[in-house]
C-alpha cells in the first residue's frame, strides 16, 4: 500500500468537513442500500404481477432464511471492518490485513455450512418457516437458488462490501452491490413472467443467486486489480487465529450475528402468526415489510456509512469529531424517516396497491403498513446508537440492544397484541419495541459522549 493512497484515504477520516465526509461515506452506502431495496422490490413486484398469493407467499416465508445469512455477514463483516478500521486508525496496517483475511475465510467456511445444513434438513425446515401443503413446493423451489446454491456468494459480496467500505472506499463497495441488484432487477421479468422462462417465486430465486455471483466477481476483480494499494487482503498466508484478531473481530462480530438470529426468530414468529390467516395474509405482510425496507434501509445505510469515520477518530484520539459525525448523522437520519413514515401513512392504500392488484390483499397491507409507519421515526435512533457500539468495539453494548428489542420487548409483544387484536396488532409490535430502544438509545449515547470527554479532558491534563 503506498503512503499516497494511505494519506488520500486518512484525509477523509482526518481533515474533510464532517458534512462533506459523512457524504462521501453514507451516500454510496444509501444508494447501494437503496438499490437492495428495489431489487427487494423487484421480486415482490414481478411476483406480484403473476397475481398468485402462492408464489408471493413462497418469498414471503423464506424471508428468515435469507435474513439468517446476515448474521454471519454482521459476524465477519462488521466485526471484522470495524476492527480494519479501528487498526488503521493505529497505523497498524498488519492486523487491517490479517482482519481482513480473517473476515473472509471464517465467512466462507460458514457460508458452505450454511448451505448444506438448509439443504439437509429441508423439510423440517420448511415447515419451521410456516410453509403449509399449498405453499411449500413454491417456496422450496425459491429456496433452492438462494439458498442451496446462493448462501456463499449472497453472503461473500456483503462481507467483502464491509471491508471495502471500512477502507474508506465506500464508492466502490457500493458499485459492488449495485451491480448484483441491477442485475437482479433486470434478470427477475425474464426468469418469473409467463412471456420470459415463467418459473414463478422459483425464478426470482434463480436471478438472485446470479446476481449475488456478479457481485462477488466485481468484488474479487478490484481487490486484484488494486493489490498494491489496497487495504483488504484475502491471500491466505495472512489468514490467522491471533487472539487478539479473533478476540477483536468476533467481539463486535458475535452481537451483531445474535440481532440478526433475534430478527429472524421475530420474523418466524410473525409469519407463523399470519399464516393462520391465508395466503392473502402472507402475501400482505410480506408485501408491506418490503415497503417498510425502503426508509428502513436508508437509515442502515447512515449508520453503516459512518461506521469507519467514527471507528477511525475514536481510535485516533479524535473524540470531538467522532462526535460531530454522529450527531450530523442522526438529524439526517431522522428528518429523513419521520417525513417517509407520514408519506407512508397518507397513502397506504395506494403505495401497497402498486405492487398487487387484489382487493383482499390491499385490505390486510393498508393496516400492516400503517402499523409498521408508526415505528420508523424511532427505529432510526435504534440502528444509529448500534452502528455507534459496532463502530467503537462496544459488542456487549449493542448485544443488550438486541436483547432488549427482540427478546425482551417484540416478540412478547407479538404474543400479547395477537391475542388482543388477532392478526391486525402483529404490525404494532415494532413500534412499542422501537420507542423503549430509542429513549435507550439517546440515553446510551449521551453517556459515552460524556465519559469519552471525560477521558479527553484527563488526557489533556495529563
Amino acid at each position: 500500500m503506498t503512503n499516497n493512497k494511505v494519506d488520500k484515504r486518512t484525509s477523509l477520516f482526518e481533515n474533510v468537513p464532517i458534512p462533506k465526509a459523512v457524504a462521501a461515506l453514507c451516500v454510496p452506502t444509501i444508494i447501494s442500500s437503496l438499490v437492495m431495496v428495489l431489487y427487494n422490490l423487484a421480486d415482490t413486484y414481478f411476483v406480484g404481477i403473476l397475481n398468485d398469493p402462492v408464489q408471493n407467499a413462497a418469498v414471503t416465508l423464506a424471508g428468515p432464511v435469507l435474513l439468517a445469512f446476515n448474521a454471519i455477514n454482521n459476524l465477519f463483516g462488521v466485526g471484522s471492518s470495524s476492527m480494519m478500521s479501528r487498526a488503521l486508525g493505529r497505523k497498524d496496517y498488519d492486523t487491517v490485513h490479517r482482519s481482513s483475511a480473517f473476515g473472509f475465510y471464517c465467512a466462507l467456511v460458514c457460508g458452505v455450512l450454511f448451505s448444506l445444513l438448509c439443504t439437509i434438513g429441508k423439510t423440517p425446515l420448511l415447515a419451521l418457516l410456516g410453509a403449509d401443503a399449498v405453499t411449500v413446493q413454491a417456496t422450496a423451489a425459491y429456496m433452492r437458488w438462494t439458498v442451496t446454491f446462493g448462501a456463499v456468494p449472497a453472503i461473500l459480496n456483503v462481507v467483502l462490501a464491509y471491508m471495502v467500505r471500512a477502507e474508506g472506499a465506500a464508492f466502490h463497495a457500493s458499485i459492488g452491490t449495485m451491480s448484483g441488484c441491477l442485475l437482479n432487477i433486470v434478470l427477475d421479468p425474464i426468469f418469473i413472467l409467463p412471456w420470459g422462462m415463467n418459473m414463478g417465486a422459483a425464478g426470482a430465486g434463480l436471478a438472485t443467486f446470479i446476481s449475488n455471483c456478479v457481485a462477488c466477481i466485481y468484488f474479487f476483480v478490484l481487490i486484484y486489480i488494486r493489490r498494491n494499494t489496497t487495504c483488504v487482503c484475502i491471500r491466505p498466508d495472512k489468514f490467522c487465529l491471533r487472539g487478539a484478531i479473533v478476540l477483536g473481530v468476533c467481539g463486535v462480530g458475535i452481537p451483531a450475528s445474535i440481532q440478526n438470529l433475534l430478527n429472524v426468530t421475530g420474523m418466524t414468529i410473525l409469519n407463523n402468526f399470519t399464516s393462520v390467516f391465508g395466503a392473502d395474509a402472507v402475501a400482505a405482510i410480506g408485501i408491506t415489510q418490503k415497503i417498510y425496507m425502503v426508509p428502513m434501509y436508508i437509515c442502515m445505510g447512515i449508520s453503516q456509512g459512518i461506521m469507519p469515520l467514527v471507528s477511525y477518530n475514536y481510535a485516533s484520539g479524535n473524540q470531538k469529531r467522532m462526535k460531530s459525525a454522529i450527531v450530523f448523522a442522526g438529524e439526517i437520519s431522522i428528518g429523513f424517516i419521520t417525513a417517509a413514515a407520514v408519506f407512508f401513512y397518507i397513502d397506504a392504500e395506494g403505495v401497497v396497491h402498486f405492487f398487487m392488484d387484489n382487493p383482499a390483499i390491499i385490505a390486510y397491507g393498508i393496516r400492516f403498513l400503517r402499523g409498521f409507519c408508526l415505528g420508523l421515526p424511532f427505529l432510526c435512533m435504534d440502528f444509529l446508537a448500534v452502528g455507534v457500539f459496532q463502530a467503537l468495539g462496544y459488542g456487549k453494548n449493542a448485544l443488550v440492544f438486541a436483547i432488549m428489542r427482540k427478546i425482551v420487548l417484540e416478540i412478547p409483544a407479538l404474543y400479547l397484541l395477537n391475542y388482543l387484536f388477532p392478526l391486525y396488532g402483529l404490525a404494532y409490535a415494532q413500534f412499542v419495541a422501537e420507542l423503549v430502544l430509542a429513549i435507550a438509545a439517546v440515553v446510551q449515547l449521551l453517556l459515552i459522549f460524556r465519559r469519552l470527554g471525560r477521558k479527553q479532558e484527563y488526557l489533556e491534563d495529563v
